[in-house]
């Protein structure tokens, strides 16, 4: 599986490490009219743009076990040009390989995080919206309808749920702690929170094991 980024000029950024998960959200857009002395009704009123998510980070040295390719790019560099994707305001092309996503998106923005113990890698959580061309139809409205509507907004689940790693072959807390910590040497943390599906033994991880990260 693969990430890339490819933008108007034909520019490709491929992502040197694969996210963990991607995040898809969708909604139904419904509009909400205030009919006199009858109330309010709701219409559909089309869907809503998909906004797509997805977490990962841009290691400073190069590492064969979670590398996608050799000649990674610089942190900041990379940051900078996910800033002048932002800038631009102009729709780019989201491609991950074997998943049949292949659509125009807006980049809209992301969050950055440093963690200690790897200062130079830079951690980020990166916001997509699918890019649809605007179109404009006119419409006649009758004058026994009320201009005045208002759009109903859906409520968000703020209350985050833990987050958790499945144990790949090859796979070993210290590669896991680097991978979602950024620091190798938390790998004690993740083992004194999944003792119990772990085992006695830290070395003794199998694939297919779902492990709880620490916050």
């Amino acid at each position: 599986m693969e990430f890339h980024l490819i933008d108007s000029t034909g520019s490709n950024f491929y992502f040197p490490i694969n996210p963990e998960e991607v995040r898809i959200s969708r909604e139904k857009g419904i509009e909400t009219v205030n009919i006199l002395s009858y109330g309010e009704f709701d219409f559909h009123s089309g869907e809503k743009l998909k906004e797509i998510g997805f977490s990962s980070f841009f290691p400073k040295m190069y590492d064969s076990g979670y590398c996608n390719y050799e000649n990674i790019p610089d942190p900041k560099l990379a940051m900078n040009l996910l800033n002048v994707m932002i800038q631009n305001k102009k729709p780019v092309r989201l491609i991950i390989s074997g998943t049949g996503v292949n659509v125009l998106v807006l980049v809209m923005g992301h969050e950055t995080t440093f963690r200690g113990g790897e200062p130079d890698d830079i951690y980020f959580d990166l916001t997509l919206r699918t890019w649809r061309e605007p179109k404009v139809h006119t419409k006649k409205v009758s004058s026994t309808t009320s201009k005045s509507s208002t759009k109903a907004t859906g409520r968000t689940d703020t209350k985050k749920k833990p987050k958790t790693y499945t144990v790949k072959s090859g796979d070993s807390l210290s590669k896991i702690a680097k991978l979602e910590l950024g620091n190798s040497s938390k790998w004690q943390s993740i083992y004194n929170l999944n003792k119990k599906v772990i085992g006695k033994d830290s070395n003794k991880i199998k694939p297919g094991m779902k492990l709880v990260m620490p916050t």
